[in-house]
């Protein structure tokens, strides 16, 4: 399992997680919409800690940089 995932986009998913853990705690949102996103919230949390998208994997996707290759003479 490759990292595929780069900071911007790791990033982005913590916050809307954490947006969405706010929004549920200040009570703005309850019922079936409080619980499917919380689904997601949990889901993009724990997205941006491994680093990896499955989702991305069929799509051929990745948002991380590639790594620059030093040559040493």
């Amino acid at each position: 399992m490759n990292k595929n995932m780069g900071t911007i986009d790791r990033v982005i998913r913590t916050l809307l997680a954490l947006t969405v853990i706010v929004l549920y705690f200040t009570g703005m949102i309850n019922g079936v919409a409080a619980l499917i996103l919380g689904v997601f919230a949990f889901i993009f949390l724990l997205t941006s800690f491994i680093g990896f998208c499955p989702l991305y994997v069929p799509l051929r996707l990745s948002t991380r940089k590639k790594a620059v290759k030093v040559q040493v003479k």
